[in-house]
Order: structure tokens, then C-alpha cells, then sequence
């Protein structure tokens, strides 16, 4: 299944093998890391944009 899946990575990423791939299928959003491909995690755009909204606003920083 994951062949044939369309894999993007940011085009921030310097091409290392810790990256973050993201696809849409089927309007789903999967989630791997480039270093372990065979886990994926799926969700929705609105999940991943309130996710990302809250990693931006600091939400997280407490457990770094």
C-alpha cells in the first residue's frame, strides 16, 4: 500500500532520514517519519491544522 502512495516531505527538509512524509488518500492525512516508514499514522486536515496551529501558538513547549 505505501508504494503506491504519493509521499511529500517540507521543502525545508535537507534530505536527512528524520523528516516527516505527509500524503492525502482519500482525503485522509497520513503521517510517517522518513526513518521508519512501515508506521503510519492517519488523521484529518482538521486535526493536523489544529495540531500544527497549536504547536505554533506553544502548546507543546512544556514537554521539550
Amino acid at each position: 500500500m505505501t508504494s503506491e502512495i504519493k509521499w511529500q516531505k517540507s521543502s525545508k527538509s535537507t534530505g536527512g532520514e528524520q523528516c516527516l512524509e505527509l500524503a492525502d488518500v482519500s482525503g485522509e492525512i497520513l503521517v510517517r517519519e522518513s526513518d521508519d516508514p512501515n508506521v503510519i499514522l492517519t488523521t484529518t486536515p482538521t486535526k493536523l491544522r489544529t495540531l500544527i496551529q497549536d504547536i505554533k501558538a506553544g502548546k507543546y513547549d512544556h514537554l521539550i
